[in-house]
């Protein structure tokens, strides 16, 4: 008790933000963990205990591998062409050139409307009679089914979250570059170093860093990737763009088998917080003396 006594006043600043934290965070992922293994039927107040059985309902489930797979080809594929994308453009902007005041806030405006607003207007540019296929029309390509054909549905949500989130992923990174001392560079010229030597050698080991966390921020938002699905495919076509949160939403909210939606909820929580403990752990870490 008395070493408690130097921090009561700091426990009872805190316990009104620790109070809302339990009822809205962890008290709804304590009862998720406790549903998924019981058969939920909430209509007729029933709760039978089924052990393990929803875990490997899920396991046999080809929908939900599906899902998982989905989720994990858009993570992957969306987070590093934003990272990619978002180094050239930094690499770009890092020096001066004609209308570049321009051209950075109109850059980072996708980044600034809200998720369903981009879906918005990438449903109308998607659409079979929509922008992208009249530009195709003009060049003599025949329309593209980007929304609704199972080999191009995935890849045109990426599209999407690469026009909206590749500026995060740029500005990051433009962060790293601008902190860079321009001497190193001045010294390494003077040394006869070539503009590739001075990049691989100076300036891609100096911001391997924010590269890393750009690309596990952004892993962890395209993990739990659900509005676009809704906004733009719903799913489909037939399970091409069926995500984790997507096939939660279906059997929490559509089928109401809350015990099997807990059970995949628990495993996506299991594997988001593997992708928050890496990036706490790079965060956290103590930088590299140079």
């Amino acid at each position: 008790m008395k070493a408690l006594k130097p921090h009561l006043a700091l426990i009872a600043l805190m316990s009104p933000a620790l109070l809302v934290l339990g009822v809205l965070a962890l008290y709804p992922v304590a009862q998720v963990i406790f549903d998924s293994f019981f058969d939920v039927d909430y209509a007729a107040h029933r709760r039978h205990f089924t052990g393990l059985a929803n875990y490997r309902g899920l396991f046999d489930d080809g929908v939900f591998a599906t899902s998982f797979f989905n989720t994990l080809h858009f993570t992957v594929a969306a987070s590093f062409a934003e990272v990619l994308l978002g180094l050239g453009l930094a690499l770009l902007f890092s020096r001066s050139f004609p209308g570049r005041r321009i051209a950075l806030p109109l850059l980072l405006l996708p980044m600034m409307l809200s998720t369903l607003v981009c879906s918005a207007i990438w449903r109308n540019w998607l659409a079979y009679s929509g922008f992208l296929n009249n530009l195709l029309a003009l060049a003599g390509v025949a329309p593209v089914e980007w929304l609704s054909s199972p080999h191009l549905a995935m890849w045109s949500l990426i599209l999407v979250d690469i026009w909206q989130w590749t500026p995060m992923a740029f500005v990051i990174v433009l962060a790293g570059l601008q902190s860079i001392p321009p001497e190193l560079f001045e010294a390494a010229r003077t040394d006869g170093a070539s503009e590739w030597q001075c990049f691989r050698h100076i300036t891609l080991p100096l911001i391997a860093r924010q590269i890393v966390v750009a690309l596990l921020l952004r892993s962890i938002d395209t993990f739990k990737l659900f509005d676009k699905v809704y906004a733009l495919t719903g799913g489909g076509p037939g399970n091409a763009t069926q995500t984790l949160s997507t096939f939660i939403y279906d059997q929490g909210f559509r089928f109401f088998n809350v015990g099997p939606a807990s059970a995949a909820s628990v495993l996506m929580l299991c594997a988001a917080a593997f992708l928050v403990a890496t990036y706490a752990r790079e965060t956290m870490r103590k930088p590299v003396d140079r």
